[in-house]
């Protein structure tokens, strides 16, 4: 097995970082304390291709494997987390468009989204239907050459502020279950749609996120990605990325608040020496490391396992969003703990780190959630032979 990063991944490595630190961190807490979403940013993004990391090349994306992406957004996220996992969203309902949609969906979308130029969310998540997602209530009633929407979505990353919407419906009866789930490309301006307030939230800031509801929306049948039934799969499949994105999000996070408490314990001194001095916080750090180099292997042995379409590539996909979520909340928090009451303040990044990395746990999936994707698969025949 081969550990190190080859040429290309570190080039792409480090165009991530230097435009983290240049274009993300200097402006992260201004976007954080005004709830500024960074549009022209996020299009500056785009043009280094940043906004369609996995997408086909044929359709103007750039084609990387899932392993590359989760290198460039990990460095994304040290520099503003919020920003770097609203990409990440826009990434995997893009890839869902560019994947599944029709020609005509496809060549009237993919270059606008490929470039940052037009961003897109994915509606999922309701009100009533959060981890059991396959009960939603969202439908989609055919009607000749269109489908009607209607229903609501909750929680949605960038809703009001993109172009274009991701969402899943229901075509089939309740007794369908996620069978009787279709998935649709919407333009977010259409007729019937409206918007709820931009939610008052711990973190993500730097994005809104608010309710959507769909009244009578009429679309044409052409915006069905996949066929009628298909849309839980076509959901699955992208958040089996969408989860190692949220994860490496985290893990970049927590490596950015590990190297502001590194600076700090060097820099203050207590009873005469600097902190760093101390054997206690030495071990502290030690431990943060430790266990963020696991985190970060774990994710990259699921994305390895996802582009190599592994058998088994959902529930390492699962683990690594579990483990690399929860290790990097601990490792921003005890960094947090590092700067003592310094850490609380807003004039420290550390608490805004703080804030954004712990909805990672939530999202995409609960980790309770990830948990028991593990453990049917544990518990399934050969499954521990399988998951080793």
């Amino acid at each position: 097995m081969q550990f190190n990063l080859n040429q290309e991944q570190l080039a792409f490595q480090k165009a991530a970082r230097d435009f983290s630190a240049g274009e993300l961190a200097p402006h992260a807490q201004e976007w954080d304390e005004k709830k500024l979403f960074p549009v022209k940013t996020i299009a500056s993004a785009g043009a280094l291709g940043f906004c369609s990391m996995y997408c086909d090349e044929k359709v103007g994306g750039l084609g990387l494997s899932r392993l590359d992406t989760v290198i460039i957004l990990e460095e994304l996220a040290a520099g503003c987390t919020s920003t770097a996992a609203f990409i990440s969203i826009h990434n995997m309902a893009s890839w869902m468009i560019t994947q599944w949609g029709s020609d005509a969906i496809v060549k009237h979308w993919a270059t606008a989204l490929m470039s940052g130029e037009k961003l897109a969310s994915y509606c999922l998540t309701e009100a009533d239907s959060g981890s059991d997602a396959g009960n939603l209530r969202t439908s989609a009633r055919a009607d000749g050459e269109y489908y009607i929407l209607n229903g609501a979505k909750a929680f949605i990353s960038g809703a009001g502020a993109t172009d274009v919407l991701v969402v899943m419906a229901r075509t089939g009866s309740a007794d369908d279950g996620p069978k009787g789930i279709s998935a649709f490309v919407v333009p977010a301006d259409a007729a019937g749609i409206s918007y709820g307030k931009n939610e008052i939230k711990m973190g993500w800031n730097s994005q809104p996120t608010k309710t959507i509801s769909f009244e009578d929306v009429r679309i044409s049948a052409e915006c069905l990605l996949g066929r009628e039934g298909e849309g839980f799969k076509i959901a699955m499949q992208g958040l089996d990325g969408g989860r190692i994105n949220i994860a490496s999000c985290s893990i970049g996070a927590a490596q950015a608040t590990l190297n502001h408490a590194k600076q700090y314990m060097q820099e203050r001194r207590q009873f005469g020496q600097s902190i760093a001095d101390f054997q206690a916080l030495q071990f502290k750090l030690a431990d943060m490391v430790t266990e963020l180099v696991a985190a970060r292997q774990m994710v990259r042995l699921a994305a390895f396992k996802l582009d190599n379409d592994d058998a088994d590539k959902t529930t390492y996909c699962a683990m690594a969003k579990r483990f690399a979520t929860d290790i990097g909340f601990r490792v921003c928090d005890e960094a947090l703990q590092l700067h003592g009451g310094y850490g609380y303040l807003r004039e420290y990044p550390i608490e805004r780190f703080f804030r954004d990395a712990r909805v990672h746990q939530i999202l995409e999936g609960t980790n309770e959630i990830m948990r028991v994707i593990t453990a049917r698969r544990l518990l399934a025949e050969g499954g521990t032979e399988a998951i080793r």
